[in-house]
């Protein structure tokens, strides 16, 4: 096998590879979608002769991690042919990718998991988790909070790259884990016509409020199945908002669209403050939990100096990695509150991590305390574990809608 660039002109080939590892047969208008999404994008193939077995593609995103922003390549589309499999593709391939990344200084990388056992033998890490969100929308929600009376105004689609987008991008900094979205991101992916998990769903709907904006969300609606008598709904894909009192006001709105009886948000996140605020839990249930991005730290010693830190602490964490082998040793990690420093040293071990683990921590998303109660990071230093949650914590818990 020859791990090479997929050229433009083998784009059809790797989305025929891809199609066939995830049993799609998409209709001319999604392929042209998914080729346009390919254009942009870092493209690694692997070639047995000048078939083309094995594929990976990665956006050239930008993440908000604590305190900033960092290249993060998103990776997708990824794919070994059936008749190659359990020969090294895939891990050629990463490595590849993995090298570039140091080339190119991007210390992380992320991707959705199409199958969680797959990724972890690869360094990547749950950062971010997601709530499924279901609301019984046939009797009006109950809050214990009053929503903001101003009033709300339906956005175009086509116009929201300019009327919440800069909304958006101001909520990046509030929470690590979310992508930066261009016009291109908007209109030709986030707001697509027609949805690719189900093509009964409405055209995206945006509703808004305030002037200056104070928040929005992103829905699409299914009326009412007549054969199962199953009832209209409403599906949520993005909810922000200034206050409790805007949140309150849009799912209150989203609960009483009409001929709907269902609010059914895919990915909220944990620290959701509906789940605070509404009256009666029987009414807004949490139906189910997921991995959602998953990263991986490319340059560990790179990616924690470059995010921001909640508290002081100073530990030596030895950390395994055996995709990245430059990642692997015995460092000091000294945070001073705001920054940190990250070198080798020969000091006694105060936290044992596999790179895996410490992407699941990178964000924020995840407690070392909780590893180490899992026994997959190992404390040698009482009260190591806890000292470092301190300083990774964040205000909010990582959260991102964008699928990829």
């Amino acid at each position: 096998m020859e791990i090479r660039d997929v050229p433009e002109a083998h784009l059809d080939r790797a989305l025929d590879l891809a199609y066939l590892v995830f049993h799609e047969r998409p209709d001319e208008a999604k392929r042209k979608h998914h080729r346009a999404l390919m254009l942009p994008c870092a493209r690694v193939g692997a070639y047995d002769g000048e078939t083309l077995v094995g594929f990976v593609a990665a956006h050239p995103f930008t993440l908000s991690v604590p305190g900033g922003d960092l290249p993060c390549p998103g990776l997708t589309f990824v794919s070994v042919a059936p008749t190659h499999r359990r020969r090294g593709v895939l891990s050629a391939m990463l490595g590849e990718l993995f090298r570039r990344c140091g080339e190119r200084r991007e210390p992380i990388a992320a991707l959705w998991a199409s199958e969680d056992a797959i990724y972890g033998r690869f360094g990547f890490g749950p950062a971010t988790q997601g709530a499924l969100v279901e609301i019984d929308s046939r009797r009006p929600l109950a809050l214990r909070i009053a929503p903001d009376e101003r009033p709300l105004r339906l956005v175009d689609p086509a116009d929201a790259p300019a009327a919440v987008g800069p909304y958006y991008a101001s909520t990046r900094a509030l929470r690590a884990g979310r992508v930066a979205r261009d016009e291109e991101r908007w209109s030709g992916e986030w707001l697509a016509d027609e949805d690719e998990e189900d093509d009964e769903l409405s055209p995206p709907r945006i509703v808004a409020l305030g002037d200056p904006l104070a928040g929005y969300a992103v829905y699409r609606t299914k009326g009412e199945n007549e054969d199962t008598r199953t009832p209209g709904l409403v599906r949520v894909d993005e909810l922000e908002a200034d206050t409790p009192a805007v949140a309150a006001a849009l799912w209150t709105y989203l609960a009483a669209v009409d001929l709907t009886g269902t609010v059914r948000a895919w990915g909220r996140p944990l620290d959701d403050p509906l789940l605070l605020f509404a009256a009666d839990r029987d009414q807004v249930r949490v139906t189910g939990q997921f991995p959602a991005l998953w990263v991986r730290l490319v340059d560990v010693g790179a990616a924690l100096t470059a995010r921001s830190w909640a508290a002081a602490a100073e530990l030596v964490l030895e950390v395994h990695d055996a995709r990245v082998p430059a990642n692997s040793g015995r460092f000091r990690l000294a945070v001073d509150g705001r920054s940190a420093r990250y070198e080798p040293t020969g000091d006694p071990v105060d936290l044992s991590f596999d790179v895996r683990d410490l992407g699941a921590c990178y964000l924020g998303g995840t407690r070392v305390a909780d590893l180490v109660a899992a026994g997959l990071v190992e404390e040698h230093t009482p009260g190591a574990a806890a000292a470092l949650d301190a300083a990774l914590r964040t205000d909010r818990l990582p959260h991102t809608d964008d699928e990829f």
